[in-house]
């Protein structure tokens, strides 16, 4: 952990506010910031007490050297989800440089998202960086309609209603129900890992889509979180 610190960078929490009821901005600022290269979709690994959390980065803006990062309140008590609930302005904090390659396709036929509200942040930045001209479609998955976190491009909206995100059937169907082009485009599948699979399943066996063209992002499986 020693070796590692050598490489994190350090800003300073400069603003928070609640985007949705469960998901918090957080802005971070300083001149370290202002100086990372990012390809939206990418994260940041945070350094919470002795250990590492990641995060989607929301928005990059060297001009006012500033770091966007939305984190959700998933509930519990553990290190990540207690920092989204209870940071605050001036806090010091250290990260990873932005790293992952969870990023757009350039050259893509189109763009299919699916995910919950864990996946949204990476999706929110990825879907401003694809070309307007870019055919996009997609599901994103939250438990009531309020959970949703606004989107630059539409998605279709599905609420769980206190239903499990793990294994999510209804995130499976509402993907096989979508009206997609015949010829594969590339996929982003991110959230709970088992749930990813089912989707991944469905293109590749139902879809007839080679999975070199499914890109995927688990964040969180039931009993364990942080599967980078």
């Amino acid at each position: 952990m020693a070796l590692l610190s050598r490489f994190l960078v350090t800003g300073e929490v400069a603003e928070t506010q609640w985007v949705a009821p469960r998901m918090r901005l957080i802005r971070i600022r300083g001149a370290e910031p202002a100086g990372l290269r990012w390809t939206p979709g990418q994260h940041v690994r945070l350094m919470l007490r002795t250990s590492l959390r990641t995060y989607s980065i929301w928005r990059l803006d060297t001009a006012s050297e500033s770091l966007d990062l939305i984190g959700h309140d998933h509930g519990g008590d553990g290190p990540g989800t207690t920092w989204v609930r209870t940071v605050t302005v001036g806090q010091k904090i250290r990260f990873t440089r932005p790293q992952g390659h969870f990023v757009p396709h350039d050259e893509a036929r189109y763009h299919l998202f699916a995910g919950e509200e864990t996946a949204s942040v990476a999706f929110g930045a990825m879907l401003s960086a694809i070309p307007e001209s870019a055919p996009v479609y997609g599901v994103a998955e939250a438990d009531q309609a309020g959970d949703h976190l606004d989107l630059p491009r539409e998605l279709v909206r599905i609420n769980r209603n206190g239903a499990s995100a793990a294994s999510s059937a209804l995130l499976v169907k509402a993907v096989a129900d979508l009206d997609l082009p015949d010829t594969p485009g590339t996929a982003y599948l991110a959230g709970e890992a088992r749930t990813i699979q089912a989707i991944r399943r469905h293109l590749v066996h139902d879809r007839g889509w080679n999975r070199k063209d499914i890109r995927t992002k688990p964040f969180w499986t039931p009993g364990k979180r942080g599967l980078d």
